[in-house]
């Protein structure tokens, strides 16, 4: 019997392995893989004076009918005129989440045209979409607050400002891959992570914040890194390269503390240290259902998160245009299952250097080298993405330019 999505939500989970085959249901769909989306996140500022805050009421008449239900309840919430959905993070940062698309072309011609619309809608309110993956003019400042961002920061401030700092000052770029055929899975989600260090190195742009350079080329990854390792480490490392992708991924989030304990009430922060698990052993008054279990998940943020298919989340946003270089790379690197797994050789060695790359860039030599590589074999497989001939050579260019940018930042 197929149950309703309704009812589905509302099961109750009787005990871990309840939980196990949940969640392997729901994170790893596998089949051809033939989709990619994307979802493009910036700060946000006033043309005349990025300095100055942004409030939350400036923010809901620039986005009017497009404006998520947090910055204003009333809203029809309308997507965007090719599909984007705009979301409004806690700090005023901006998102659009495209659906999936068929090729790499197709989104980005339909991505450039809901951000064009989004552009002018803030054009018209005097605001600017930021450059970089860090506020560079501004301290943290709560634009958005809801009983999840208020959970959130309280569970965060435990450790440390790092969870604010993440909150209300950083942007990033994640692009969405599907997980592929059961046979190539493994080498998908392990290659994901791989080239997550050298790419993040290579499209780094967030050294800057409020005023001043922060001693990283990624600041947004440092603070993500520094929030919670429990939550925000990699699910994969070197050291599991045969393992199981369902397995460890059901262990990190059963494992992970609770950030959030939705209720009726505003408060919504959970006790300290109460993981998953704990709360499937009885940790807490009324027992976990399925939606509960896949809230938690979208509490979870580490560098690449399966959610039916992969979300890359290691990138910083960037300037104008640039988010299509990144994109297009990674989607030639998936391409076939041949380019992947060299990959996955190239950036091996390197595929642990999450703090290295955050903090160093391409001043890390084997970051470097390992990126060279990496947009090499894109180079080589681009083709395979049957890109129109203006859009591919426009790509080749990029790619390439990118490629000298990276041969002059180790020297």
């Amino acid at each position: 019997m197929v149950m309703s999505p309704e009812l589905d939500r509302a099961t109750v989970l009787g005990d871990e392995a309840a939980a196990r085959g949940h969640l392997a249901r729901i994170c790893f769909k596998t089949g051809p893989p033939r989709l990619i989306g994307v979802e493009l996140e910036w700060t946000l500022h006033d043309a005349a004076d990025p300095t100055r805050p942004v409030d939350r009421e400036r923010l809901r008449k620039a986005l009017g009918r497009h404006s998520p239900a947090t910055v204003d309840p009333t809203s029809p919430t309308e997507e965007l005129r090719h599909g984007g959905t705009v979301t409004v993070e806690p700090g005023g940062q901006v998102e659009i989440s495209t659906p999936p698309r068929p090729s790499v072309a197709a989104l980005i011609q339909a991505t450039e045209a809901d951000v064009a619309e989004l552009r002018a809608r803030l054009d018209a309110a005097g605001l600017v979409l930021g450059r970089t993956g860090m506020d560079p003019w501004r301290s943290p400042r709560p634009v958005v607050e809801t009983p999840r961002y208020r959970a959130m920061r309280d569970v965060f401030d435990r450790r440390g400002p790092a969870g604010r700092t993440m909150m209300y000052s950083t942007a990033g770029l994640q692009v969405c891959l599907d997980a592929g055929e059961p046979e190539q899975v493994a080498q998908r989600w392990a290659a994901a992570h791989a080239v997550g260090p050298p790419l993040l190195a290579a499209f780094a742009t967030a050294d800057r914040h409020a005023g001043r350079p922060t001693g990283w080329a990624s600041a947004r990854m440092a603070a993500w890194l520094a929030i919670d390792p429990a939550r925000t480490r990699p699910a994969w490392s070197p050291d599991d390269a045969d393992g199981d992708p369902v397995a460890a991924w059901t262990g990190y989030a059963l494992d992970a503390p609770l950030l959030c304990v939705r209720s009726d009430g505003p408060d919504w922060t959970p006790p300290e240290g109460v993981t998953f698990a704990d709360w499937l052993a009885g940790a807490l008054p009324r027992p976990p259902t399925t939606d509960d279990l896949e809230y938690h998940v979208s509490t979870l943020f580490p560098p690449v998160r399966p959610r039916g298919y992969l979300e890359l989340r290691y990138l910083d946003a960037q300037p104008g245009r640039e988010w299509t270089v990144p994109l297009t790379v990674l989607a030639a690197i998936f391409a076939d299952p041949a380019t992947t797994r060299d990959a996955l050789t190239v950036a091996g060695p390197v595929a642990d250097r999450w703090n290295a790359a955050a903090r160093h860039g391409l001043a890390e030599r084997p970051l470097a080298t390992a990126a060279a590589a990496l947009l090499d074999l894109a180079l080589a497989a681009l083709p395979r993405l049957e890109l129109p001939a203006g859009l591919h050579d426009e790509t080749r260019r990029a790619i390439r330019r990118r490629r000298a940018a990276v041969e002059r930042g180790h020297r």
